[in-house]
This record gives structure tokens, C-alpha cells and sequence, in this order.
């Protein structure tokens, strides 16, 4: 690695970092944070409106690096991500904080996908498989210590630090990049492509917008939800009627043709929603069937967050020499095998072999999702690398959503009684209904592993970037 490379390296590790702890971070200062602004009704849209304004503004950060460089975009998203992350720290309610919540969500939009765009730049095909395991493990070293440096704000300081931090970190990571990552642009007349980004957005975020109210806010057939579908379909089809006329397309269709991109594409909108599944209620059965409390509960999931990068670090190293389909495969028979157990757990299923079922699944997880990541990537030429890599973590984030709605719906009609009467749910009620999932899960990465056999056998041959 070259002392440009270094520099520029530590600069999005840095980024990296602050995107991966704000779940974990926040997730432990809900309770403290609720008790002091009140508004418990409006907890899941802390989290929903980040999801929501991060997956839709993803793409378009996407083409506007490919349009305007890479550089300006992540700067941008670092500056709407610092300010918002400001803002959250100030609010004085939980409007305030859904709002700001918004706009944090949005810079984080461009920096995640942008971040990878770089590493895609700066890096050949053979030195980006082993840097990808390098940014993996800052994802596992955030699931780690992101409850902890949490509860520590929470417990010794104040719960506003937890968005404050954000700011001197990010401060640097900008310098960074100012300083040091320098592009070479051709000097051409650029046609932004405003249709698509209107319907897209428009389209999109009436279908996030129906899959993170659907059974809770209001009924799957209510005529609100009835009506974001409709606003859905007709929207993304205009949107798309636009991409096939429109010279500089903000989502090129030219990419669904590229069997490196879609075949990835389709599986990580799986895995994800696989993961998404796992990590939304494997908690839950410790806490509410095995009746452990919520420390123990929390640390169900970190021998996922230890085995993803070991997983990652070692798909990279042999993600060169065999190619990326018996990587990938790999990776999805540990997601097959972890889920098949998974879905075989009882009520009497020792912690400690639920622990390794985690792990087995984080090596799964490692060796696939980062996989493709590189192969999505490395399918096309540097103009169409940022929407290609953005594409990959649009459907990474639909996937989660689209999971989590559906699972949910499933365990809310499994315990329907129980929960509109407010009483408690029974232990073995309850894990009837995660079961249910877990049997969910479980087809989906048999799908998964269908689907894998697709995958091209030779490694794409990519130019090296322009940065």
C-alpha cells in the first residue's frame, strides 16, 4: 500500500467507523434518550427515517460521483452527515431528533456507498479484495464496541455526546480527503438526469414508506397503504420509461444486463434481508422465550461481528487465486448450514450453541455480502463504478427493510391476542412465532444458494480507476 493509498485509507476507515457505531451507539441511548424528550410512540422512527432517507438518496449520490467525481459527493454527504449529527445533539424532542435524524440519514446516503467507491478507485481488482476484509472488521469492531462507548456516554457524560462525537472524527476524515485525494475529471458538458431523481425518490420512498408502516401503523389493506403502492408502481415506472431515454440515466439499465452486477445484486437483497431477520429477533428469543435479560441478549450477536471479518479477510485473500463464485458459495453453504440450525433451536438449546450457530453465520455473511461487493464493482468501467457500488447498498438496505416488515407482520398475526390485548406474551407463544421466522430465514438462503450457481466463474477484468 502506497503513502497515498495509507492516507486516504485512514481518512475512510474513519468514515467507515462513524456510519457502522451510529446503530449500535444509539440503539443503547433510546431508553435514556426517551426518558428525558419523551415521545416513546415515536421510537422506531429514529431508526426508520435514517433507513428511509439513506436508502433513497444512496443511488443518487451514486451517479453524481460518477457525474461530478467522487470527492465532492463524499465531502458533501460528510458535511449534511456532521450537521445533522449536530442537530440530533441539540434536539430538545423527539421531533426535533426524527428530523434531524433525516438529514443525518441523508449524508450517510452518500457517504457508505461513496466510501467503497473510492476503495474501487484507488485500488486494482487484486489489492481490493484484501482492503475489503480491512473495512469489514471496522463493521465487526463497531458492533462490538458501539454498545459499550453507548453506555458509557449514556452512564458518565451526557446521551447528546453520542451524535457530538461524530463531529471531531468527521472533521478529520474531511481534512483528509481534502488534502489528499486528488481526481482527474473530464472537462464535458454534464446532463443531470432530474426526472429520474424526482420519480425515483418519489417512488421509493412511498414503497419504504408502506413496508415500515405496514402492520403497525396502518393495515396491510388499508386504503393508505393501497394508495403508497399505487404511488409506488407508478412512479418507478415512469422512472425507469426515463432511464431508457435520458443520455446520462441516474440508474443506467445497461447494468441489469451485467450478470456481475445483477446476480450479486439479487443475493445481497436476500442475505439482507436474512441478516436483518436474524439480528431483529435472535435477540428477542433470548430475552423473551429464554428469559435472559437485555445485556445477555445484546451479546448474542457478537460472534457474528467477530466471525463477518474474519470471514471477509479471508474471502479476500482467496477471492484472487479461486475467483469469486466458489468464494461466494462458500460463504452461502455457512449461511445455509447456520440457518438450518438456526431453525432447529428450542426453548432448551444451550447459549453457547447458539453462540457458534452466530459465528458460522458471520463467516457466511463475511465471505458472501463483502464478496460482492468487489465483483459489483469491478464489472464496470470508473463511469459507472459509484452508481454500480450504490446499487449494491440499495439493495442491501431494501432488503432489510422488506424483511423486517414481512417477518414482523408474520409474528404480529402469530401473536395477535397477546399483543392487541397489551398483554404479555408467552414464552412458548412467542417462540412459535420466531421460529416461524427462523424458518423463513432459512428458505431464503436455500434461494440464495440457487441463485449463487449463476455467478460468472472468471473474475472480471475492470480498468484500474482514474483516482
Amino acid at each position: 500500500m502506497t503513502a497515498y493509498q495509507r492516507k486516504i485509507t485512514v481518512a475512510l476507515m474513519i468514515a467507515t467507523f462513524l456510519s457502522a457505531i451510529e446503530a449500535t451507539i444509539v440503539s443503547t441511548a433510546m431508553p435514556t434518550i426517551v426518558n428525558k424528550l419523551g415521545g416513546l410512540e415515536l421510537i422506531s422512527w429514529v431508526y426508520a427515517v435514517y433507513l428511509l432517507t439513506s436508502a433513497v438518496t444512496t443511488p443518487i449520490f451514486g451517479k453524481i460521483a460518477d457525474l461530478f467525481g467522487r470527492k465532492n459527493v463524499f465531502l458533501w454527504g460528510c458535511a449534511l452527515f456532521l450537521v445533522g449529527s449536530m442537530l440530533c445533539g441539540l434536539s430538545q424532542s423527539m421531533e426535533q431528533l426524527i428530523l434531524f435524524r433525516a438529514i443525518q440519514g441523508i449524508g450517510a446516503g452518500a457517504v457508505v456507498p461513496i466510501t467503497f467507491t473510492i476503495i474501487g478507485d484507488i485500488f486494482t481488482f487484486e489489492e481490493r479484495a484484501r482492503v475489503q476484509g480491512l473495512f469489514a472488521s471496522i463493521w465487526g469492531i463497531a458492533g462490538i464496541f458501539g454498545p459499550l462507548v453507548g453506555g458509557f456516554f449514556v452512564d458518565y457524560v451526557s446521551w447528546h455526546w453520542i451524535f457530538f462525537i461524530n463531529v471531531p472524527f468527521g472533521l478529520l476524515s474531511v481534512w483528509l480527503i481534502v488534502k489528499n485525494l486528488h481526481e482527474k475529471l473530464e472537462k464535458r458538458e454534464r446532463k443531470i438526469d432530474y426526472g429520474g431523481a424526482v420519480t425515483f425518490t418519489i417512488g421509493t420512498t412511498a414503497l419504504l414508506y408502506a413496508l415500515l408502516t405496514g402492520g403497525n401503523e396502518y393495515a396491510w389493506n388499508s386504503p393508505v397503504i393501497y394508495s403508497l403502492l399505487i404511488v409506488t408502481v407508478v412512479f418507478l415506472v415512469v422512472f425507469f420509461a426515463i432511464q431508457r431515454r435520458h443520455p446520462e440515466p441516474m440508474l443506467p439499465i445497461q447494468l441489469f444486463h451485467i450478470r456481475e452486477v445483477s446476480v450479486p445484486n439479487l443475493i445481497s437483497f436476500l442475505a439482507s434481508a436474512i441478516l436483518i431477520g436474524i439480528t431483529a429477533y435472535l435477540p428477542l428469543w433470548i430475552q423473551g422465550v429464554l428469559q435472559k435479560g437485555a445485556i445477555y441478549s445484546g451479546l448474542i450477536l457478537m460472534p457474528m461481528s467477530i466471525g463477518w471479518p474474519i470471514g471477509a479477510t479471508l474471502g479476500g485473500r482467496l477471492l484472487v487465486r479461486y475467483g469469486a463464485r466458489p468464494i461466494s458459495l462458500l460463504g452461502i453453504l455457512f449461511l445455509v448450514l447456520g440457518t438450518f440450525c438456526l431453525s432447529l433451536i428450542t426453548m432448551t438449546t444451550p447459549p453457547w450453541l447458539i453462540f457458534g450457530i452466530v459465528f458460522v453465520l458471520g463467516l457466511g455473511f463475511g465471505l458472501s455480502i463483502t464478496i460482492f461487493t468487489i465483483v459489483v464493482q469491478s464489472a464496470v468501467d470508473w463511469n459507472l463504478r459509484g452508481v454500480a457500488t450504490s446499487s449494491n447498498t440499495f439493495v442491501r438496505t431494501l432488503g432489510q427493510t422488506l424483511g423486517v416488515s414481512v417477518m414482523g407482520t408474520f409474528l404480529n398475526q402469530h401473536i395477535g391476542s397477546h399483543a392487541d390485548s397489551g398483554a404479555q406474551v408467552p414464552p412458548a407463544t412467542l417462540a412459535a412465532g420466531i421460529h416461524q421466522n427462523f424458518l423463513i430465514v432459512a428458505a431464503l438462503a436455500l434461494v440464495c444458494l440457487i441463485i449463487a450457481f449463476w455467478l460468472p466463474k472468471k473474475n472480471p477484468q475492470p480498468d484500474h480507476g482514474k483516482a
